[in-house]
């Protein structure tokens, strides 16, 4: 056969008529790009128009406009926004409309969301919404809520669910003890539940039934079981009586005694002891029998001068040790005996702590007499037997109503007068308004620096003219500081006729004093009331009344070397006390006056007569 036949086409030729496999790779690359294209720039579809397939909050908006889902979306919202949905938590059940909680989805943002995740440049917008149209594609939208409102409704729900778990209890009826169950408790979870309330109320398909709310279960931390040995403890410490024996001395505690001084298991603890109220007064009462108690170094006062009483050193029941000596015997169920052991028992102030105080004269003293009615001596002496004894370090402060406390009736103070304003009345404590003035002339005469003092609204005659105080639980306070290097020992006595406060220390200090008369500053105010009963033009003056006045009163402090340490004017102000005038108002009628005489008209004036003395 020849080479030229058209059987065989040269080799070179054949070469050129076939393509390689990058190139068939790259044509067919190139076809399905452009087919992707093609079917790209097909769906699509307008920029203006939300992806076919796309819901928001499970309403389908697919084709609208962003206004236009706006719209349908705020449209379906505000027709069920005041149509309650019902939860449930702990057996209760609530309901709450979306309106209610101001719940309110943000559908502009949902919708704007949902335009970008369909959103892009031809083709790739296209392929983003074949997506959606096939496999859909739903967005959630953010919810707003008042922080307020909501806050009030899980206050209510967890006001009705929340329940405290109970622990486990060992409680005592005379001599037998009993095991109170426990109780779990349920606990609202407050942030899930509000995101559960605002999630169902935002959504616009509603199911169907009650929403759960989640509640939690709280467990006690003490069990039954926990308590069942201490149970069966206590039980055997009351089963017969203890022997408690402590100096040489034997004491029976019976079974009722151990009862009260048993601490039973609380807080969580299992713990079985003997403490509490019940046992420190046996235990005090134990150390007054076997031993003593200790004595503070005190001062006794005679005149002018001052000795310092020696301190004593006490003996007295070991109480820790005790408290464990009669839980073991009790506990035993045989031998039950407990040893105690006494030690010494140390003064808060020793002899030589009381001696370095420097207390050793007297700087003032100070009396003023009894008047008024038995209740308001009775309060005088209350009053000075609580301040008695008062120690004021250097630099410290003495107040009167922190030395006596609040007048009481269960400290045994008594109603009597009082002045409140211009005005007379009674009150529980009344009188210790002397107190304070006999406290206040004693550190006048003791030259200490006075930093609160209030007068009497009313002169009283008397108290030193300009030298008076009041009190008055807990607003008005009688004060004075201590400026000597020395403590200062404030001591007061109830006499026969009278109450006298005196201050000692390591000073001396002399002071003069001196003062002014009395200045009126006013006229006396005057209260007129219409009296029915008095004829018409005459008055009667009740309670005559006083001017207003001023004093000065002025004090010069020495040292014992005669050097002035400071002068002081105080100025005293005295409120008038009202004028009380009844004026008549009865119409008197005219004597019927026979022919041929002149009638006479009925006298009247004005008559001042005191019917009501003052207090």
């Amino acid at each position: 056969m020849r080479a030229d036949s058209p059987l065989y086409a040269p080799r070179s030729r054949r070469r050129r008529r076939s393509l390689s496999a990058p190139a068939v790779a790259a044509l067919v690359v190139s076809c399905a790009l452009t087919l992707a294209l093609i079917i790209g720039l097909a769906f699509a579809g307008s920029r203006n128009e939300l992806a076919a397939g796309t819901e928001v909050a499970g309403v389908h908006v697919g084709g609208l406009t962003k206004r236009e889902a706006v719209a349908k979306l705020d449209s379906l919202f505000e027709r069920q926004s005041a149509r309650p949905a019902t939860f449930v938590a702990g057996g209760h059940t609530y309901s709450f409309a979306a309106n209610q909680l101001a719940v309110r989805p943000d559908w502009s943002a949902a919708v704007a969301a949902a335009q970008r995740a369909g959103d892009g440049f031809g083709p790739l917008r296209g392929f983003r919404r074949i997506k959606a149209r096939v496999f859909g594609a739903e967005v959630l939208p953010r919810i707003a809520v008042s922080n307020a409102a909501l806050e009030y409704a899980l206050r209510q729900i967890a006001g009705d669910v929340d329940q405290q778990p109970r622990n486990a209890a060992l409680v005592r009826k005379g001599l037998r003890f009993q095991i109170v169950p426990e109780r779990t408790g349920t606990r609202l979870d407050r942030d899930a539940a509000a995101e559960t309330i605002v999630r169902a109320l935002g959504q616009l398909d509603r199911t169907l039934g009650a929403t759960p709310l989640p509640v939690s279960v709280a467990s006690p931390k003490m069990t039954a079981q926990m308590l069942a040995a201490p149970a069966a403890k206590a039980r055997l410490a009351v089963s017969q009586p203890v022997t408690v024996k402590a100096a040489g001395r034997s004491f029976r505690l019976p079974r009722w005694r151990l009862a009260e001084l048993l601490r039973l298991p609380r807080d969580g603890s299992t713990r079985l002891a003997i403490e509490g109220g019940a046992a420190d007064a046996y235990f005090h009462r134990l150390s007054e029998t076997v031993g003593r108690p200790p004595r503070d170094a005190g001062f006794a006062v005679y005149g002018e001068s001052v000795q310092v009483v020696p301190a004593r050193d006490g003996l007295e029941v070991n109480v820790p040790q005790a408290a464990r000596a009669i839980l073991r015997a009790a506990t035993r169920p045989t031998h039950r005996v407990a040893r105690l052991t006494i030690v010494h028992a140390e003064p808060r102030r020793s002899t030589a702590e009381a001696l370095a105080l420097g207390i050793d004269r007297r700087m003032s003293s100070y009396k003023t007499y009894y008047s008024g009615t038995a209740d308001r001596i009775t309060n005088l002496q209350l009053g000075v037997k609580a301040l008695d004894g008062t120690l004021v370090a250097p630099g410290g402060t003495f107040s009167l109503n922190d030395a006596i406390g609040e007048r009481t009736a269960e400290r045994g103070f008594k109603s009597a007068p009082v002045i409140i304003g211009t005005e007379y009345s009674e009150e529980v404590g009344g009188g210790t308004s002397q107190v304070a003035t006999t406290a206040f002339n004693a550190a006048w005469e003791a030259g200490l620096r006075i930093t609160e003092r209030h007068p009497h609204s009313l002169y009283i005659s008397r108290y030193q003219l300009g030298r008076d105080a009041t009190v008055y639980w807990p607003s008005l306070d009688l004060k004075f500081v201590n400026d000597t290097k020395s403590w200062v020992l404030v001591k007061g006595f109830a006499e026969s006729d009278g109450i006298s406060i005196a201050i000692y220390g390591g000073e001396k200090r002399r002071v003069d004093s001196s003062a002014t008369p009395l200045v009126v500053t006013g006229p006396v105010p005057v209260d007129r009331v219409k009296d029915p009963k008095l004829a018409k033009g005459k008055t009667v003056v009740d309670i005559e009344g006083t001017a207003p006045t001023r004093t000065t009163a002025t004090r010069k402090i020495y040292s014992e070397d005669g050097d002035l340490i400071r002068s002081e004017t105080w100025t005293t102000s005295y409120e008038g006390e009202t004028r009380v005038v009844r004026v008549g108002t009865k119409v008197v009628a005219k004597p019927k006056t026979e022919p041929g005489k002149t009638g006479a008209e009925s006298p009247t004036g004005t008559e001042t007569t005191p019917t009501t003395p003052r207090p």
